[in-house]
């Protein structure tokens, strides 16, 4: 499955414009139910941390989380990295464009190497670990990155074993073909974090029985209908007009929800002791 072209070509039909670009964003708000659960976890920590505080948004890919928290805190100063650097450089004239670039700053990092000494209160990492191979490197890097005493938080969203990349047996082939692994079970990833040093770490599964089918209305049904032909992009409006409202309804549930399993996993590390 080309995924990674399809990404692309959303992302320059929509970058010609910061309101165009915003529209993006907002349009992966509301059809990547990831994005839900992850904005709850960043409101939650919000709560207690609005003042200044230093953030690692860790493989950062269009910045959208890096926009989202960037309206959080004007008092959060955020660097994005991201492998990529024609993301990186288009991410730096956006949020120059938007006058944002005085407390968000994206740089080119490979993270199996990258590691700044106990400067972040707060690491996020969605969607980038099953795309990493050497995972306990990285985890050992967001450890020492991060601050020790009070704060220190990791949170990351990544695919579960639970057919989290639509791969539901050993045979099978990942939906998407940039994954080293199809997903994390939630004893494989705890043990790697507390390897790393991490403590009072947490998962939950994202993405049960609502969040499934309204991927495969939202992501899924399009992606495969555009890697045909792209001439579905003329169709997919009136697409979604028909789909939009059934896959809005199954994320609102999907994150009220308390899922005993599902195909994400919201996970949560410190180090120290949160207050």
């Amino acid at each position: 499955m080309q995924y990674d072209p399809i990404k692309r070509a959303l992302g320059t039909l929509f970058n010609k414009t910061p309101f165009t670009r915003k529209l993006f964003y907002k349009l992966l708000d509301l059809l990547l139910l990831r994005t839900w659960h992850v904005k709850k976890e960043l409101r939650s920590f919000r709560k207690n941390n609005a003042g200044n505080l230093n953030v690692l948004d860790a493989g950062a890919g269009y910045g959208q989380y890096s926009f989202f928290m960037s309206g959080l805190s004007a008092a959060w100063n955020i660097k994005a990295v991201d492998v990529k650097k024609e993301q990186v450089d288009d991410c730096n004239r956006f949020f120059k464009r938007i006058k944002r670039d005085n407390r968000v700053v994206f740089e080119m990092a490979d993270l199996v190497t990258f590691i700044e000494k106990e400067k972040y209160s707060l690491i996020l990492s969605v969607d980038v670990m099953e795309h990493i191979e050497d995972d306990e490197i990285v985890f050992r890097n967001f450890f020492s990155s991060l601050k020790p005493g009070v704060g220190g938080l990791l949170l990351i969203s990544t695919p579960s074993d639970k057919g989290g990349s639509d791969v539901h047996n050993h045979h099978g082939n990942s939906f998407i073909e940039e994954h080293v692994r199809d997903g994390y079970g939630v004893n494989e990833i705890k043990m790697k974090l507390e390897r790393a040093g991490f403590s009072n770490i947490s998962t939950r599964y994202t993405y049960g029985k609502p969040g499934q089918l309204s991927w495969k209305l939202s992501m899924k049904y399009p992606i495969l209908l555009l890697n045909i032909s792209k001439i579905f992009f003329i169709i997919l409006p009136f697409y979604y007009l028909v789909t939009f409202p059934v896959s809005l309804l199954l994320n609102i549930l999907d994150v009220k929800m308390k899922h005993k399993t599902g195909t994400g996993l919201v996970v949560k590390g410190i180090k120290g002791i949160m207050e």
